[in-house]
């Protein structure tokens, strides 16, 4: 599986239409005959997934006991207001406007890659989100990434 990388700052045009840089778009060779999956992000955000990502999301979903009220929740959480994207001749894609409204996203956007999804975020609230890095970022790096029976050159 390959992973997206970089972070792009982008503008939408007045219809909502979002540019991918052509950067991204290289890495993503499958997006105008697949398409993409946009939903909402955990914290303030849009997130951006390949289709077959998106389809390997749903088949975990569609294993989880849905008997049960918080699994219920989540997955309307998590589905809720999930939309299919496409290309058009230009590289663009239209972001529907009440996903553009929950994120904030008015002109500014920046795209940053996560693995294998693209977060959509407002400039401001990733510019804030960045600048609220830990006062000891090697710290939460131990924290996180240093547990027990991890290698030192993993």
């Amino acid at each position: 599986m390959s992973h997206f990388l970089g972070e792009f700052e982008c503008k939408l045009d007045t219809k909502g239409r979002l540019m991918i840089p052509a950067g991204l778009r290289k890495q993503m060779p499958d997006a105008e005959k697949d398409g993409l999956v946009i939903n909402r992000g955990f914290e303030k955000h849009l997130v951006v997934y390949s289709r077959k990502e998106w389809d390997k999301i749903m088949e975990d979903l569609s294993k989880l006991n849905q008997y049960e009220k918080k699994t219920r929740d989540f997955i309307r959480y998590f589905t809720r207001g999930a939309t299919e994207l496409s290309l058009d001749a230009a590289g663009r894609v239209l972001l529907p406007k009440s996903l553009l409204e929950y994120a904030g996203i008015a002109a500014d956007a920046v795209l940053s890659s996560q693995f294998n999804k693209i977060e959509v975020w407002a400039k401001d609230a990733y510019d804030a989100q960045m600048d609220n890095e830990p006062e000891n970022f090697a710290n939460l790096a131990e924290e996180v990434m240093g547990g027990a029976g991890r290698r030192n050159d993993e």
